[in-house]
């Protein structure tokens, strides 16, 4: 049959079948391919009498196309698989996501402090939260509006339970979807329209007690389009997740974190070690004054030693105290797993118009309210020496000191109870559109206003400052044992309950896309799609005047005395032509130019290449160039005081023959933002093949390699101090030599280089005599992950090594096999990470030594679950998550506040037996 070919169709055809047999050769490379899902079609029907193939919007792309046409791959994540997987919220589903690396989760916000806890985020390949755009429902949402080095979507804002799906695109996508989308996109898509009533409950609890879970959900919806001409629905989800401490884990004293790590305890403890000065140490030496019938030899010294109050205050020679005082081991008295209530409402509505033409809109509310508790308030204190029974007489007020008979005191405030904060993030968005067909163009054009507010509350445990000292000098707060009842009163009276940081950020948008058919080709037919966007996004961080006063015991005031707000607006443009250029052949042409106001422009092309050299084997290969905008975070955040890790300083180590002991600290950092900033750049390309082996199994393999380059980061501090003769001049020193702060100044340094291999299989349609089998296995094979921290660096590689603040494993996967005969099925998964060099560079400054050498293990968890459906109205289904209560792996890292394991993707919750059970009235 003769086609038709306009002259534009002819001439773009002949330009692309030169490039396209170039990269025939690269691509017949032997491979697996993608999964090719129930929900892909195969290759086109021609026959006269076959059914039409729906056409759909897929994730990376504007024109609507059968599913399997397609040059990028995605990972698509069913309703079914969410169920099956027994989770519940959208960060436990991404943890199951072998792509998804170094996210940031509730275990990592274990702290006592720090401006984004309760963040909970992705991040594609490991190169960023902030390069990982986050879509519901192919549009954008409210980044976590608290002010910090992180930039996304707080996973906490999408409505899980809503879920019709999850589109993973595992490649750059700027081209379409603008800024972030460097390591890939995940569109949360949720179901467009339902109608009856549906009521879901989920029960969980551990082996051991603790983090045991409820949720409720209840869908309602009226209408049908077809029909009716409208449909309207709403989707109601409620959670609650108690929490978990250290006590309740039996893994925590098998870390032995005491013995490994001593190092980095804490030397505040409750009865209170004294910090002695030079002199007073002196001093009580000549009088020959003991501890624990042995003569001091430090200055830290605690008057309990050996008893020390167990089990969180311990003797522990080797630990951060030393031989003549105590430590305190903070992971016997915290919280691993913190409480949390999560409720989630998204609502939809849609009316036909006629002519074509539809009005929707849809309202997502979300809030997800956790309390972090760590451990007790810690204090440095001051008391006059004669206030110490033991120490009274001995003349410390006769010394020549800056405050003569003064003890300094390290004491931890147990009677205040634990420092708990509560985090409040709360998401709105509210999009309204039209959608249509006018004069042969598919239109859609739609407003978004969306909105993340982050409260941020000391609870409990945090205490006024000045009045702490003030009870601590004059006796009414015992640091060596119990208070008096004035004491107690005076802790009470002055606890801190008090919003002490609410930040906001909105984003509020207009955006549009046609798209239609130009003209027939010799496979299908040359499609356009155009589209733009406007955009202004808005921050405002406000601080309350009590945290301003800094007066608030362990949460200081931010640098700069004052709240922050600021704005900036975005313009973009776009275009994509799909072309089927030869017999199957076909090519994705894409290209994007956003606007940044300050920040300036930004241009992203993309090509997408797809060939099936025969039926049910599809090669394909994409490459493009992608920009990260630096956030307004970056470019106009005040100076935040914080410290290094315990670091040794080589200027100072010289001159005490590299004792450890006298040249490591924490030493003080200062942190800055660039308003000169200007966007990152990156570059990446794929090569893979999608290939269905026989009528049960599909299998697909990809290669990908990013690049990016004008990286916005600081150089870190370790980096700073072990190149002293390239990066000295961001050390500043006092007048005599010794460290008084490290600059880290964000600045458009270096670069970035990620590659590897995405595996996908799929098994399929297996019928038995004793039922139906299948089974699926995506798994993520890294090649290289590595950094430049400055032009003419050499890369550091963190591919399964722990460096600074994270790592990136060689291999992730998730394996899941199902069964399933009559109304009885079941599922059985496995997620996997490789083992991998810890970080082992921690020093311990007591003895100058440096952590043992450690290897991290391997990281499988098992869960099994079994479903019965009663009829089409009643299913129920039962599990066990981390079947074989596999406890986290040891770890030495020193990053996160949480020691002796890994929080950041690790599960301390042990095994865990949960019931569900969905119940429809239609």
């Amino acid at each position: 049959m003769k086609t038709n070919l306009t002259a534009g169709a002819r001439a773009v055809r002949g330009l692309l079948l030169t490039g396209a047999w170039t990269l025939t050769g690269t691509l017949a490379a032997p491979a697996f391919a993608q999964e090719l899902t129930q929900q892909t079609a195969p290759a086109a029907v021609t026959a006269a009498n076959a059914p039409i193939v729906p056409r759909v919007e897929v994730t990376g792309s504007a024109i609507r196309r059968v599913e399997s046409e397609t040059a990028l791959p995605v990972q698509v994540l069913t309703r079914e698989e969410i169920e099956k997987a027994g989770v519940t919220t959208a960060a436990e589903l991404l943890g199951r996501v072998s792509a998804n690396v170094n996210g940031l989760t509730d275990g990592a916000s274990i702290n006592v402090g720090g401006d984004q806890r309760g963040f909970n985020s992705a991040n594609l390949r490991g190169i960023g939260t902030s390069s990982t755009l986050v879509l519901l429902n192919g549009r954008r949402m409210a980044n976590f509006a608290s002010p910090g080095d992180d930039s996304g979507v707080d996973l906490n804002n999408i409505p899980a339970a809503a879920l019709e799906r999850v589109e993973v695109l595992l490649d750059g996508a700027s081209a379409l979807y603008g800024t972030d989308a460097i390591g890939g996109v995940i569109n949360f898509i949720t179901r467009k329209d339902y109608q009856g009533l549906e009521i879901g409950g989920y029960f969980g609890k551990t082996d051991e007690g603790g983090a045991g879970k409820r949720t409720l959900s209840i869908s309602a919806g009226t209408g049908a389009l077809d029909t009716d001409g409208y449909n309207v629905f709403a989707v109601a989800d409620f959670q609650r997740t108690n929490a978990l401490s250290t006590a309740q884990r039996s893994f925590i004293p098998n870390l032995q974190v005491e013995q490994r790590l001593g190092h980095l305890l804490s030397g505040y403890t409750g009865p209170a070690n004294i910090r002695l000065t030079s002199n007073q140490r002196d001093h009580l030496q000549e009088l020959g004054f003991t501890i624990n019938g042995q003569p001091i030899t430090n200055r830290l010294i605690n008057l309990s030693v050996p008893g020390c109050a167990p089990p969180a205050n311990v003797y522990l020679p080797a630990g951060t105290g030393g031989v003549d005082a105590c430590t305190y081991n903070y992971m016997g008295d915290t919280e691993l797993y913190p409480k949390s209530e999560k409720a989630s409402l998204l609502s939809r509505g849609v009316v036909k118009l006629g002519g074509g033409h539809q009005a929707y809109a849809e309202v997502a509310l979300s809030r997800a309210k956790t309390w972090y508790t760590g451990s007790a308030a810690r204090v440095t204190g001051y008391i006059d020496y004669s206030r110490v029974p033991q120490l009274a007489g001995t003349g410390l007020d006769e010394l020549d000191d800056d405050y003569p008979g003064e003890l300094e005191l390290r004491m931890r405030v147990n009677e205040a109870g634990q420092r708990t904060s509560e985090l409040t993030s709360e998401g709105m968005r509210i999009v309204a559109g039209l959608t249509g067909t006018v004069a042969g163009w598919d239109y859609d054009a739609a407003f978004n206003h969306s909105v993340n507010t982050v409260k941020d509350k000391d609870t409990h445990g945090y205490l006024l400052y000045n009045e702490l000292l003030e009870g601590i000098a004059d006796g009414r707060v015992n640091p060596f044992g119990p208070s008096s009842a004035e004491g107690l009163a005076l802790l009470d009276s002055i606890q801190v309950n008090d919003v002490v940081r609410r930040a906001r950020g909105t984003l509020d948008s207009f955006d549009f896309k046609f798209s239609r058919a130009l003209g027939k080709m010799e496979d299908g037919d040359l499609a356009l799609a155009i589209g733009g966007e406007a955009r202004r996004e808005r921050n405002r961080f406000t601080p309350s005047e009590l945290l301003l006063s800094d007066n608030i015991n362990n949460d200081a005031a931010p640098e700069g005395g004052r709240a922050t707000g600021d704005s900036r607006k975005v313009a973009a443009l776009y275009g994509e032509v799909l072309v089927p250029f030869a017999k199957q052949w076909e090519a994705q042409l894409s290209a994007r130019y956003d606007h940044y106001e300050q920040v300036g422009g930004a241009a992203s092309p993309k090509i997408g290449l797809s060939y099936r050299p025969q039926a049910g084997v599809l090669l394909r290969a994409s490459a493009g160039r992608g920009f990260r905008a630096p956030t307004m975070t970056e470019l106009h955040r005040p100076t935040v005081y914080s410290s290094t890790a315990t670091l040794p300083d080589p200027v100072y180590c010289a001159t005490v023959e590299n004792n450890y002991s006298d040249c490591a600290d924490n030493w003080d950092t200062r942190r800055y933002s660039n308003e000169n900033l200007k966007p990152e750049r990156s570059r990446q390309f794929s090569l893979g093949a999608v290939a269905a082996l026989g009528s049960h199994v599909n299998a697909s393999l990809d290669y990908w390699n990013i690049k990016r380059t004008d990286l916005i980061s600081e150089i870190g501090d370790d980096i700073i101090l072990g190149n002293l003769a390239k990066y000295g001049d961001l050390v500043y020193r006092d007048e005599d030599g010794l460290i008084d702060y490290i600059e880290l100044r964000k600045e458009n340094r270096g670069a970035q280089l990620a590659r590897g291999l995405d595996l996908a299989l799929t098994v399929r349609g297996i019928n038995t005599a004793y039922g139906h089998f299948g089974g699926r296995l995506n798994g993520t094979y890294v090649l290289s992950s590595k950094i430049q921290n400055a032009p003419g660096d050499a890369f550091v590689s963190n591919l399964n090594r722990f460096v600074t603040d994270g790592v990136v494993q060689r291999w992730r996967h998730t394996l899941s096999l199902d069964w399933e005969q009559g109304a009885l099925s079941a599922n059985l998964q496995n997620t996997w990470s490789s083992g991998y060099e810890d970080q082992n560079t921690a020093i311990n400054i007591d003895d100058g030594s440096v952590v043992a050498a450690n290897r991290v293990k391997s990281y499988s968890l098992w869960d099994l679950s079994g479903a019965y459906e009663f009829d089409p109205k009643l299913k129920l289904r039962v599990g066990v998550q981390n079947l074989f209560n596999r406890a986290p792996p040891y770890s030495n890292q020193a990053y996160y506040f949480l020691s002796g394991y890994d929080p950041s993707y690790t599960d301390p919750r042990g095994r865990r037996f949960y019931l569900s059970a969905n119940y429809s009235f239609r």
